[in-house]
């Protein structure tokens, strides 16, 4: 076999055919890295590599296979973490220059657990500075570019997964979502991006334990590898006190689900958001996939007028517990967004605290009490395709303006602050070529079932498969 075809194989194929030694982790990983070294230079996605050090970690799973051990679900499968995560003797940059040269010696518990599970680290995928911004530069490695035309960005801030996953340099990554940095890219990029119920997969180590906002999570070419993944890294661990105790092998059993008869609350712009007509008409052309499986669809959404106060408060909270010294220290530094991302956090007031707290709750029951009526809400990912990679954020949608560099993703972040699971999936295309996602979005700890509408929809549309002609 080539590597061209070994690299195409799915997750879950890739696993089965070490498993009966029909490949070896040495085999897959040298196919890998081919890949990485053909198409990287064209989309620096990975941006820390470490060859022998994967190679080395591939020779000890065949010999773990030749004494007949016991392997993991993820054995032999190559990965690159996302930069915000802690790599042991691997560099993690966060993409700032404050920490260019920074190699911790201890890993992320997503870390652990992939590697636990048999995947082989072989090194960093890029993000923007501390995630911020659903467009993916830094200063320290520059931008990433996206694999279906290189003039536009791959969107952020799992920007640099989401781009390995695309073009087949990697078969699963971890990604990290606060205002849609799993599912924004994910759609920018026709790749699989979960952002999970908050403690489905426990974040450590973290300053803010008990906060819902932001979670870690699978990236995948598709549903099954997607649920593979989060098999791996979700489960409950001690040292993080919301984390769910449901066992990640639950995302092993079979997704197949008869549909007839499911209810879909379908909306086009979550209750008034200026969406892109190019979007709204990517999205609009699949509508009747979802009939065909029997659903009956109702165009509605929950009431949303708390979620962008909630969204804000807490994002800025969490921004000034974990960056906060380093605006004091730093200011100089860090990029303008990041200084006033920080800002929001350290100007709140405990009164504002308070009320947005108040104001999740009130939100949170009203989502609850609208998937008493609903299986699933679906909605798009971001309000707008692909944008030129020179443009740092956007600023103005359908002729309305957008006030900062986040406004453009309510569509992401109102989901975020109801604290309900929701995954992008492969949707479509524009007419010039840029990728579109569809975003499920399920009850309240259902992933499962969210996996199941995914399955069911990539099942009969399958544009996962269309892939970049650059990494072909």
């Amino acid at each position: 076999m080539s590597y061209k075809e070994i690299v195409n194989f799915t997750a879950t194929k890739m696993r089965k055919l070490i498993a009966e030694k029909k490949i070896s982790s040495v085999e897959l990983m040298q196919a890998h890295l081919s890949q990485i070294d053909d198409v990287n230079p064209k989309v620096n996605a990975i941006i820390t590599l470490d060859p022998e050090m994967a190679l080395n970690k591939a020779k000890e799973a065949d010999q773990m296979l030749m004494r007949n051990e016991e392997i993991g679900i993820l054995h032999g499968l190559p990965t690159a973490h996302k930069d915000l995560v802690p790599t042991k003797g691997i560099k993690t940059t966060y993409g700032s220059l404050l920490f260019k040269d920074n190699i911790p010696d201890f890993n992320g518990l997503i870390v652990d657990r992939m590697q636990s599970a048999g995947a082989i680290t072989i090194g960093k995928t890029n993000t923007p500075e501390f995630g911020a911004g659903s467009q993916t530069f830094n200063e320290v490695f520059g931008e990433t570019l996206n694999p279906y035309d290189l003039t536009k960005t791959c969107g952020g801030s799992s920007g640099g997964a989401a781009v390995s996953l695309a073009t087949r340099m990697l078969p699963i990554a971890d990604g990290s979502d606060t205002g849609g940095s799993l599912r924004n890219p994910a759609n920018y990029c026709n790749v699989v991006g979960f952002r999970t119920s908050p403690g489905r997969v426990p974040v450590f180590p973290t300053n803010v334990g008990w906060s819902p906002t932001s979670v870690q999570g699978p990236m995948a070419r598709n549903i099954e590898d997607c649920a593979l993944l989060l098999a791996a890294i979700s489960g409950p661990d001690n040292r993080v006190p919301i984390s769910i105790t449901q066992p990640g092998e639950m995302f092993l059993n079979s997704l197949d689900r008869k549909f007839q008869g499911t209810k879909i609350a379908w909306s086009a712009d979550l209750g008034g958001l200026p969406v892109d007509s190019r979007t709204t008409e990517v999205l609009e052309s699949q509508k009747n996939v979802f009939e065909s499986l029997g659903c009956h669809i109702v165009d509605d959404q929950p009431d949303f007028s708390e979620a962008d106060e909630v969204f804000r408060v807490w994002r800025g909270w969490g921004r000034e517990i974990n960056q906060g010294q380093l605006l004091k220290d730093h200011r100089e530094v860090l990029k303008d967004t990041m200084v006033w991302d920080i800002e929001q956090g350290v100007n709140l007031t405990g009164p504002q605290v308070g009320l947005a707290e108040k104001k999740r709750m009130m939100l949170f029951q009203k989502m609850n009490a609208f998937f008493d009526d609903y299986d699933f809400l679906i909605c798009p990912v971001s309000q707008v395709p692909p944008f030129d990679i020179k443009q740092r954020w956007i600023s103005e949608i359908n002729g309305i303006q957008m006030g900062d560099f986040i406004e453009w993703m309510k569509s992401c972040y109102y989901i975020t602050a109801t604290a309900h699971p929701a995954i992008s999936v492969p949707c479509g295309f524009t007419s010039d070529g840029l990728p579109v996602g569809i975003q499920i979005v399920g009850r309240y700890r259902d992933e499962f079932g969210i996996l199941q509408l995914a399955k069911a929809f990539e099942d009969l549309t399958s544009f996962w498969k269309t892939v970049p002609e650059l990494s072909r």
